[in-house]
């Protein structure tokens, strides 16, 4: 049986770089995406220790032109069997500012909702004509509430898993699965630059080795570590007024 080609995207460090390594050590064929060229070369290094083909490529996500210039290259020389969209950026605002910089707002919408978005309509589009493929996008459990400390943030993950689960629906009679990853609190230098506590903390490898596992299980929906699909869950009982009292408050 031939080696599964898979795409990651922020291959750089985080989830990224922890799924690298979990998908290097069974043998995958891995095309890596980052921003940044030495953490990068160093997830590559890793990876090929671990006996895996590597392909890499160093670029900037907001560029939407190389996004689909650089994955119809990649799924032309060897057509994808996994993509996973895990490329993105976070933070909360200052307390001294009432609205996110207009700059970083479009940074941070491109890399988190519209490049994922382009990026698998583009390779939903090849894989549907293969008849097969799976396409993963990792959220956040910030999609579930309207968080004043990081308002863009959340509806930025708020519109990827709205996305998710219509394109999976569109998908499925053409025989390609959608899943759509939701983490908490996962020790990654996104989380450590928050200010706030981080409830259930969990390792990027271990939260990697999860949702790795539960990928290969054919799993639609995945929320690390498991104590936020419970709160989640628990929230939606809640009046939506009590939670927007409650978020309104910690905010202050």
């Amino acid at each position: 049986m031939s080696a599964k080609t898979i795409l990651i995207t922020g291959a750089s460090s985080g989830i990224g770089a922890s799924l690298a390594r979990v998908y290097a050590a069974q043998g995958a064929r891995l095309v890596l995406w980052g921003r940044n060229e030495e953490r990068l070369n160093t997830t590559a290094a890793e990876c090929r220790a671990r006996g895996a083909q590597i392909e890499t490529t160093c670029f900037d996500l907001a560029e939407l032109n190389q996004i689909v210039e650089n994955l119809e290259a990649a799924d032309t020389r060897n057509p994808f069997d996994l993509v996973i969209f895990n490329a993105g950026l976070g933070g909360s605002l200052p307390r001294d500012r009432a609205a996110q910089d207009v700059g970083a707002a479009e940074r941070m919408a491109g890399v988190n909702f519209t490049a994922p978005v382009v990026g698998a309509n583009l390779i939903a589009e090849r894989m549907a004509k293969r008849g097969r493929g799976r396409i993963v996008f990792i959220g956040s459990i910030a999609e579930s509430f309207p968080l004043p400390m990081a308002p863009l943030y959340a509806g930025t993950k708020a519109g990827l898993a709205l996305f998710a689960e219509a394109l999976e629906l569109r998908l499925a009679k053409y025989g390609v699965r959608v899943t759509l990853v939701s983490p908490g609190f996962v020790d990654t230098p996104m989380s450590r630059s928050l200010r706030e506590p981080r409830p259930f903390l969990i390792g990027a490898d271990e939260a990697a080795a999860i949702i790795a596992r539960k990928i290969e299980r054919g799993a639609r929906r995945i929320v690390v570590p498991w104590q936020f699909a419970v709160i989640r869950a628990a929230a939606g009982l809640v009046p939506r007024a009590i939670m927007r009292a409650v978020l309104a408050r910690a905010a202050r």
